[in-house]
């Protein structure tokens, strides 16, 4: 199944300026990539590029595209910091999961890098939002890289 799995990473706060042209981009790419023959979408489900991502696959889903997506969350607990709204948005998206993986039960640093790698070994690609170097997204982007995953930036 990995050859048909996409995941995504992106930065928590996405360039205000920069999101209409992301959304465009991350449709465009999936919607290639569905066409290829990808079926299954895994978000990491922080806020931010993630949660936009994982929307616009529960979108399609919506549409009739016969499609899954998977959430690969650090802890159960991932939300705990977040206001009422975020929360409640992540509680939704999390309903319309098809499947939620928890790759430790409390959040914590650790638990961030095993939800990237096992996001990555499960993936054939990976759609990220990078526009800065030297973040979380940059440092599974390199994992990525190391495990030959089919790389595609939404904000070039």
């Amino acid at each position: 199944m990995r050859e048909r799995t996409c995941c995504f990473t992106g930065h928590r706060k996405l360039p205000k300026e920069k999101i209409e042209q992301i959304v465009i981009s991350l449709n465009r790419e999936v919607e290639r990539l569905i066409g290829e023959g990808v079926t299954t979408f895994i978000s990491g489900g922080a806020l931010g590029f993630d949660q936009v991502a994982a929307s616009l696959i529960v979108a399609k889903k919506h549409a009739g595209r016969d499609i899954r997506v998977v959430f690969a969350l650090p802890g159960r607990n991932h939300d705990d910091r977040w206001s009422a709204e975020q929360k409640q948005l992540y509680r939704n998206l999390l309903a319309e999961a098809d499947e939620i993986i928890y790759v430790s039960e409390k959040y914590a640093n650790s638990g961030i890098k095993k939800r990237n790698r096992y996001m990555v070994d499960g993936s054939a690609y990976c759609i990220c939002a990078r526009s800065y170097p030297v973040s979380g997204t940059d440092q599974m982007l390199k994992y990525a890289r190391q495990k030959g995953l089919r790389i595609i930036n939404v904000v070039e």
